[in-house]
C-alpha cells in the first residue's frame, strides 16, 4: 500500500512547501558528519529493495568513501549536497531525502524569481515585485553559464526515475544560491547575474537571494512568493480548467458545449467529506444519465497516494458507455508520479484510453513504498524504496509512459490560459493505426501513400513521443513472410530513416536488400547496423556470409 499524501510520495524534493524557516547552518564534527556518512549507507542499504539497480555497488562505495575523505576540508553546506547526490545515485524518484531543498537543515535561501521550463524554453514565470520587468523573459544564461548547461549541472541532485522530474526541479534547484554556486553556475551567489531574452531583446538582471518570505501554490509546482508578479496576471481568458481547483484531491465538472466530462484526480487519496470510491460512483452515475461523447482524466497534478484507492475509477470507466477508442482521455505530466503512474498503467492495459500531454514522472515499473530513517546528527531523513511495483511486463523499461498526443505547455499559452491538452483533445479526430494505413496502401499498390503517411506521421509534434519503430519492423517482416519483398524493403527504408541511431532497424533493411538480390546494399546496412550495436552477432554471421560468398 502506498503512504496517502505528497509529503510521503516524492521524496526527490519537497512538494509540501511550508514557510521557509531561516536556519543557521548546524555545524558539527568532520566525526558527526562520518556518523552521518556511515547511517546513511547503511540505511540505503538495508532499506532499499535494490539499492544498486541503477548504479553498482562499487560506484556507490566509492562516492561513499570519496565524500568520507573529503569532508574535513568541505563546509556543512557541501556536505549536505553531497549526501543529496549520493542518495540520488540511487537512481529512482521514491529515494531521496525529504524536505530537499527547503527545509530548515538546509538553511537554503532563494532568488525572488521562479523559473519553469516550458516547451519553448526556461522562462521567469513569477518574480518579486522588484523584478516585474523579468517576468516573461527566456532565460539564456546565469552568470554567463547556458541555462541548457545549468540545468545540466543539477542533474546529479534531482532523485528521479526519468527526466521529467528534472524538466520538473531543475529550474527550482537553480533559484536556490547555495545550490548554483556548489555546482559551479554561480560565481557570487550574493549577486547573480540572470540573463533573459524578453520582446527580441536581450537583458540582465542582478538577484540577491532572499529568505524571508512564505511561498503559496504548494501542490502546484508553480511556487511564488504572495505578492509575486505572475505570467497570467493580464490574462484576458478565464483560467484553464487545470489549473483552477489544483489543492481538490478529485473534482469534476461538465462542460455541455462538447459534450465533455472533464476529471480533475489530483491526489489518490480519499478526502474527509468524501473516499475515491464515493467519488467514481457518483462520477459514473452522472456520467449514465447525461449527454457525454468523452471523459477526461487529468492527473497533471497527481504526485501520488494510495494506489489500492484507483480501482473504482477504472471499474467504473469500463463498465460505462464511454470506454471507446476516441472517447477516454487521460492528461498526464511530469507530476504525474507514484500511485499516479500506477492508474496511468492500469488504463493503459485495460482501457482504450489516449493519453495526451507530457510523459510521466514515474517509469511504468518503478521503485516506491519509500522508507524514512534520520541521520543523527544532521536530523537529515533521508527515504529508501522498499517495493519494487511492477505492474507491467517485466521486460518495459520505458522511462515514462507517453502522450499519444503530445500538448506541452508553451510560454505564451501559459500567460493567456490556454490548455494545450484540452485543445487537442477537443480537436481529436479519431483515425486508425498509421501503420495499418501504410499497410493498407502498399496492399493498393500505392508505395508513395505508405511513404507520405510514415513520413508526416513522424514528423508531426503530436506524436513527439510515439515510436512505430516496433509495429514497423513487424509490418516489414509479415510483408516478408508473405513473399512482399520489395514492400517489405519500403517500410524497412521508412523504419530506418524514421529511427537512424536503430541497430535493429538497420538489420532489418539490410536483410530485405539480401533478400531482394542486392548484396552492396545488404553489406552496407548491416555495417551501419554493427557500428550502432557491436554485439549484434547475428548481423555478424550475415555480413560474413555475404563477403565470404558462403
Amino acid at each position: 500500500m502506498r503512504l496517502a499524501g505528497r509529503c510521503a510520495i516524492i521524496a526527490a524534493l519537497a512538494l509540501c512547501l511550508a514557510p521557509l524557516v531561516s536556519a543557521q547552518s548546524r555545524s558539527l564534527t568532520a566525526e558527526q558528519w562520518r556518523e552521518d556518512l556511515r547511517v546513511l549507507a547503511a540505511g540505503l542499504q538495508s532499506r532499499h529493495r535494490n539499492p544498486y539497480h541503477k548504479t553498482s555497488r562499487e560506484e556507490l562505495e566509492a562516492a561513499v568513501k570519496r565524500l568520507h575523505d573529503r569532508i574535513p576540508s568541505l563546509s556543512d553546506r557541501e556536505i549536505k549536497l553531497e549526501l543529496v547526490r549520493i542518495v540520488a545515485l540511487v537512481g529512482d524518484g521514491h529515494t531521496g531525502v525529504r524536505r530537499y531543498p527547503f527545509g530548515p537543515m538546509f538553511g537554503f535561501r532563494f532568488y525572488p524569481v521562479a523559473l519553469h521550463h516550458f516547451a519553448d524554453g526556461i522562462f521567469v514565470r513569477a518574480a518579486a515585485p522588484a523584478h516585474a520587468e523579468a517576468v516573461g523573459g527566456r532565460v539564456v544564461s546565469i552568470d554567463g553559464t547556458p541555462v541548457e548547461e545549468a540545468i545540466r549541472a543539477v542533474a546529479p541532485l534531482v532523485a528521479r526515475d526519468n527526466d521529467m522530474s528534472l524538466r520538473l526541479y531543475g529550474p527550482l534547484l537553480l533559484s536556490v544560491p547555495e545550490i548554483a554556486s556548489a555546482v559551479g553556475v554561480v560565481k557570487n551567489m550574493e549577486a547573480a547575474r540572470l540573463e533573459i531574452e524578453k520582446d527580441g531583446k536581450r537583458q540582465s538582471i542582478t538577484l540577491a537571494p532572499t529568505s524571508d518570505f512564505k511561498f503559496v501554490a504548494p501542490y502546484s509546482g508553480f511556487w511564488k512568493g504572495p505578492d509575486w508578479v505572475d505570467a497570467r496576471d493580464r490574462a484576458t481568458a478565464p483560467a484553464p480548467l487545470w489549473l483552477r481547483d489544483v489543492g481538490n484531491a478529485h473534482w469534476f465538472e461538465y462542460l455541455p458545449d462538447s459534450r465533455t466530462v472533464y476529471v480533475q484526480y489530483n491526489e489518490v487519496s480519499n478526502k474527509p467529506d468524501e473516499t475515491v470510491a464515493a467519488f467514481a460512483e457518483r462520477l459514473f452515475e452522472f456520467v449514465a444519465k447525461t449527454p457525454a461523447d468523452r471523459i477526461v482524466f487529468d492527473l497533471r497534478w497527481n504526485g501520488g497516494g494510495n494506489n489500492n484507492l484507483n480501482r473504482p475509477l477504472l471499474l467504473g470507466l469500463l463498465k460505462s458507455k464511454l470506454d471507446e477508442r476516441g472517447k477516454v482521455f487521460v492528461i498526464t505530466g511530469r507530476h504525474t508520479f507514484s500511485a499516479a503512474q500506477n492508474f496511468v498503467n492500469t488504463f493503459e492495459r485495460f482501457t482504450n484510453a489516449i493519453f495526451v500531454g507530457e510523459p510521466t514522472g514515474a517509469s511504468p515499473n518503478h521503485y516506491g513504498d519509500a522508507s524514512a530513517f534520520t541521520l543523527p546528527n544532521s536530523e537529515i531523513v533521508v527515504q529508501a524504496s522498499t517495493l519494487w511495483w511492477q505492474d507491467m511486463d517485466p521486460r518495459d523499461t520505458r522511462p515514462w509512459i507517453g502522450p499519444h498526443i503530445a500538448a506541452e505547455l508553451t510560454f505564451d499559452e501559459y500567460r493567456d490560459n490556454v490548455d494545450p491538452a484540452m485543445r487537442a483533445i477537443l480537436a481529436h479526430t479519431p483515425r486508425g493505426p498509421v501503420v495499418e494505413e501504410a499497410e493498407a496502401a502498399l496492399a493498393a499498390g500505392n508505395a508513395d501513400l505508405a511513404r507520405r503517411l510514415v513520413r508526416e506521421f513522424v514528423a508531426s509534434p503530436a506524436n513527439k513521443y510515439q515510436s512505430i519503430e516496433i509495429l514497423m519492423n513487424r509490418l516489414g517482416y509479415r510483408l516478408l513472410e508473405a513473399k512482399q519483398i520489395e514492400s517489405a524493403v519500403v517500410v524497412f527504408e521508412l523504419n530506418a530513416e524514421a529511427y537512424p541511431e536503430s541497430w535493429n532497424a538497420w538489420d532489418s533493411l539490410a536483410e530485405g536488400h539480401m533478400l531482394a538480390g542486392r548484396r552492396d546494399l545488404a553489406i552496407k546496412y548491416y555495417e551501419r547496423s554493427l557500428h550502432l550495436n557491436p554485439e549484434n552477432h547475428g548481423g555478424r554471421e550475415a555480413l560474413e556470409r555475404l563477403r565470404t560468398g558462403k
